[in-house]
């Protein structure tokens, strides 16, 4: 209620930047060979690289910079072909080395941008100031045990990039469209699982307001480690109204780090703001600078698939679909490779994006999986799809009956002929079924031909009754018709 009255009676923008940690899916970490997959026992993932002993030096992990490049090319950067790593001085018990190997002078990407579209169609073009490497720190778990905090150190050193945009967002629903849009390419582009519930994305929110029509910035407010993008729009939202009630009761803003209650829809503080200097950067001696050659950098840009707008772009052209099922098939990369797969198997390939978009989607949704999981193979779907639009099986029994019955080995037209489901084409059997009915219904059948022909429905769905769906409904319809006559 605050915000509503504030934002309603002075006239305060919202002016923001985010900070968005995106951890990579490299099988090792970032300056060491240890895993660095999720849901490990604690500290199983770890070396004298990790556990920062000494003599213990970093090697650069190659795959890493190939991902940075991948997702900075995709967000229409420059990519630095000459940069370096940085040691970010400070302790906490989760950081063994007591410093964080980071870029800070010289970032891998810069000078970037992502148009993002807004729910009312409206585009908004939001500017990337840079994208850098850094390592992740351990875990600090502190509800373990009543006296003593423990620490997981398996996350240490694993992989990260941190994308950090202009102060160019002016609403919550820009960030979350932003948020939205990058861990879709970071998932398209196999630079990570985007799994925010996990911690794969992370992101931090700078916010300040000021007055419209002002340019210069006011004070900004960090909010730290907002794990899902409805937490960004509501902290966001919140902190907007905490600050112009501030301003609005005579105070100030003071530069801080804040803490998001999840549960209350709240920021509180966690500390002061710490500045550049606190952290006493220096270039790191133990890692050499990386070169990025003219050949690498092509060899990276020419492996970049097409963008989700470009395939979106290509599938209306194409199909003529609308923009909504196009970026639905798009932006789920799974299932678009799925689509493709099928596609070069499937008759009509505008019939396979309505069962993908239509019922498949319903079925993963009602299962609550993603097309990976779906019992049925890319062939297989466009088998059973060629069946129905060449009318030997109908669609209800294709979806209640065969669908549920095809796993990995299952021959479709094989099993639909075991379960009896093909179409009877015998037009004297379907005959005595519209006797059957006509019989049943008398009263109705001289309604209709009274000129009420709203009945006809009926008559279909009793003789696709009594055929159990082996019928063709279309020529059901036409032979009631003409009989009826």
């Amino acid at each position: 209620m605050t915000t509503k009255i504030a934002t309603e009676t002075v006239p305060y923008e919202l002016v923001s930047g985010l900070e968005i940690h995106v951890q990579l899916n490299t099988k090792s970490k970032i300056f060491s060979s240890d895993s660095a997959t999720f849901g490990a026992q604690p500290n199983e993932n770890i070396s004298a690289v990790s556990l920062a002993l000494p003599g213990a030096l970093p090697k650069l992990n190659k795959e890493v910079v190939a991902k940075a490049i991948r997702i900075g090319l995709a967000l229409n950067c420059e990519i630095n072909q000459y940069n370096f790593f940085d040691r970010k001085n400070y302790f906490y018990a989760d950081l063994p080395k007591g410093y964080q190997i980071t870029q800070d002078n010289s970032p891998i990407c810069k000078n970037g941008y992502l148009t993002v579209t807004l729910a009312n169609g409206d585009e908004k073009r939001i500017g990337i100031n840079r994208i850098h490497l850094e390592e992740d720190a351990g875990k600090s778990l502190h509800d373990q045990d009543s006296k003593y905090s423990y620490v997981d150190l398996n996350r240490a050193g694993v992989p990260l990039i941190e994308i950090v945009t202009e102060p160019d967002i002016r609403t919550a629903e820009e960030a979350s469209a932003l948020l939205t849009e990058i861990r879709q390419l970071v998932r398209h582009l196999n630079v990570s699982d985007g799994n925010m519930e996990e911690g794969s994305l992370r992101c931090d929110a700078n916010i300040s307001i000021r007055k419209i029509g002002e340019t210069a910035f006011g004070t900004r407010c960090e909010v730290k480690n907002l794990n899902s993008i409805r937490n960004v729009r509501r902290a966001m939202e919140f902190e907007f109204g905490r600050q112009i009630e501030v301003i609005e009761n005579g105070g100030s803003i003071i530069q801080s780090t804040l803490n998001f209650d999840a549960d209350k829809g709240t920021t509180s503080p966690m500390r002061t703001k710490e500045e550049a200097n606190d952290y006493r950067y220096f270039p790191d001696p133990d890692l050499q600078p990386i070169s990025i050659s003219d050949e690498w950098l092509a060899e990276i840009k020419s492996a970049i698939p097409a963008l989700p707008k470009e395939i979106a772009k290509q599938l209306i052209a194409e199909f003529g679909i609308n923009t909504s099922e196009a970026n639905m098939l798009a932006e789920d990369i799974d299932l678009y490779q799925y689509f493709n797969e099928a596609k070069t198997t499937v008759n009509n390939q505008k019939s396979l994006i309505n069962w993908l978009l239509g019922a498949i989607r319903g079925l993963l949704n009602e299962q609550n999986i993603g097309i990976k999981e779906f019992s049925a193979s890319p062939k297989q779907l466009a088998t059973l799809i060629n069946l129905v639009d060449d009318k030997k099986i109908s669609q209800q029994n294709a979806l209640q009956q065969l669908l549920p019955a095809i796993s990995a080995n299952t021959d479709v037209l094989a099993k639909a002929n075991e379960l009896n489901l093909l179409i009877v084409e015998n037009a004297d059997e379907i005959s005595s079924y519209i006797e059957e009915v006509f019989a049943k219904y008398e009263s109705q059948v001289q309604a209709y031909k009274n000129g009420k022909k709203g009945v006809l429905g009926l008559f279909v769905g009793e003789v696709m009754k009594l055929a159990k769906g082996k019928a063709d409904a279309k020529k059901v319809n036409e032979l009631i018709i003409e009989r009826l006559k």
